[in-house]
């Protein structure tokens, strides 16, 4: 039995940097696409356009179809406990059920995409009231163009969860890269489209592609496309259902606190939305990476221990998941308030982005940063929630800090006049909340071992200030040297970073932390066998 369930740790582990390295690649080149839309549009009128009317279809495509959103959350969670023999082709009710939940996906979606075609104007004006005529105009023809994502990303999210349940991990991590790629070539090619029109072609054709690219591979796996309509006799497909809406319900819920944020925006100045976005994607960056990578090989794991009623194991592999991820994410808080205006100024600060947007993202990114302990865990739970066919809780937890944004945006934005900064703060707040009343509520169904999760994170944090007090006088000693301007950010980033990892990692294995031995060891037995 041990020896099964180190194999186990060693599959998932194998698997997570599997998902980590194609994570890697795919926020790469996402960055390399945000540093040619930065040096084209900056943070201007045209580029608040585009990011205000994608929030929509970025729902569809990201957070609704993506990996970890509720169609591939609810494909894995039901079709995994369906699948007997993960090396045959799947049996008949499994095709069956595939085939109804495709149908009745394409229904819904279709219907969505065409309505949001046809109400563009009013739903722009809606969400931008604050904003000028002519960047409402703007963001009403982007939305148009764009509407048929909406129609791909359940469809993509229902491909990505059946091929996690076979554990086909790199096809649903690498695709996302196709749609960055195509908006890349799209934009250096017609880059002189004064209303950046092209982003939301581009955006359209890498949808679609994305979508594409899927499909051989489910038909290798022996999944058919048959149109079914039995949506009303069907016991698994109530099921899905049964988890599914609450979990879009959640997610679009959760949207309505960024619709707050885009409201407030559009009261501040030209590209304050384009600087809350740009934080928003370099925040993913590390964050998205370890989420996705630990996360993704972990949730089919959860749910099949909920089927056997072995809650030992979710115990066990939940403090070992979201201990890792609170490792890794403390020394990537600390680079974060260190260098971000060193980063950002590196990577974007050229072309039609200026110093201006440099600081505006700087800003919206430091106070952002301090939301990665309680995302990683609020996401973390969340899979424990989903394991166990609960969607309603997080639709209710969600639900409930919409006026609580509110309030506090109010607070931060229009009475302490914090401007862009008082949106990102807002937003670390609102996760901090649900991963508490997340973390409570889940005793209903399972107790989990917080007491040694939260000892460990005590000392991880005593280790992270003393890092990030040395790492600061460093950086701060470090500004007086004369250097080109990029050489000096260069030289600055990597002795930094450099200096911050080793500093918490040493302090970590001298508070004798699991994961820094884990980790000390992993390094030595490799490089040492080489």
């Amino acid at each position: 039995m041990a020896s099964e369930s180190k194999a186990e740790t060693n599959g998932i582990l194998r698997a997570a940097w599997l998902i980590a390295v194609i994570t890697i690649l795919s926020k790469f080149i996402g960055f390399l696409r945000d540093m040619v839309l930065a040096g084209h549009y900056g943070a201007s009128t045209v580029s608040d356009a585009y990011f205000y009317a994608n929030q929509i279809p970025s729902l569809a495509i990201i957070l609704l179809g993506g990996v970890g959103g509720p169609f591939h959350s609810a494909t894995v969670s039901v079709f995994s406990k369906m699948i007997p023999n993960l090396n045959t082709k799947p049996p008949e009710d499994v095709n069956k059920l595939y085939s109804t939940f495709f149908t009745g996906t394409f229904i819904l979606f279709g219907i969505s995409s065409i309505l949001c075609y046809v109400f563009a104007p009013q739903i722009m004006s809606f969400i931008i009231s604050n904003g000028s005529p002519e960047l409402i105009t703007l963001a009403v023809q982007h939305f148009k163009i764009m509407s048929p994502v909406i129609l791909f990303g359940g469809i993509i999210g229902i491909y990505y969860g059946l091929l996690v349940c076979y554990k086909q991990f790199t096809l649903p991590n690498i695709s996302p890269i196709v749609l960055s790629l195509v908006i890349i070539a799209a934009v250096l090619l017609c880059g002189d489209d004064p209303n950046g029109l092209v982003l939301a072609w581009a955006t359209t054709v890498g949808g679609l592609l994305q979508l594409i690219i899927q499909y051989p591979k489910l038909r290798q796996i022996g999944f058919r496309i048959k149109p079914n309509f039995n949506f009303l006799n069907n016991q698994n497909f109530k099921t899905l259902c049964e988890l599914l809406f609450p979990a879009v319900l959640s997610s679009t819920i959760g949207q309505i606190n960024i619709y707050i944020d885009m409201f407030f925006a559009s009261s501040l100045r030209e590209g304050a939305w384009t600087a809350v976005v740009y934080a928003n994607r370099i925040f993913q960056f590390p964050v998205g990476i370890l989420v996705t990578a630990f996360l993704v090989p972990l949730f089919p794991l959860f749910s099949r221990y909920v089927a056997d009623k072995d809650f030992e194991g979710i115990k066990n592999y939940f403090n070992k998941g979201v201990g890792v991820l609170f490792f890794m994410s403390i020394p990537i808080i600390i680079c974060v308030l260190l260098l971000a205006k060193d980063a950002i100024s590196l990577v974007f600060e050229r072309g039609a982005f200026d110093e201006k947007a440099v600081m505006m993202v700087s800003e919206a990114l430091c106070y952002l940063s301090i939301s990665i302990l309680p995302y990683v865990f609020r996401d973390s739970i969340t899979r424990i929630y989903y394991s166990f066919n609960d969607s309603k809780t997080p639709f209710i937890v969600a639900t409930c800090s919409i006026l609580l944004k509110y309030l506090l945006n109010v607070i931060l934005i229009t009475k302490l006049n914090m401007g862009i900064a008082g949106i990102t703060l807002s937003t670390s707040f609102i996760t901090l909340f649900n991963a508490v009343l997340l973390g409570i509520f889940i005793s209903k169904k399972i107790k989990l071992n917080y007491i040694s999760l939260f000892k460990n994170l005590f000392k991880m944090l005593i280790c992270g200030v003393v890092t990030f007090v040395i790492c600061e006088l460093l950086a701060h000693w470090m500004n007086v040297l004369l250097l080109p301007k990029y050489i000096f950010e260069i030289v600055k980033i990597i002795i930094v970073t450099f200096m911050c990892f080793a500093l918490y990692t040493g302090l970590n294995l001298v508070l004798k932390m699991e994961y820094a031995n884990e980790l000390y060891v992993r390094l030595c037995g490799r490089f040492l066998s080489k």
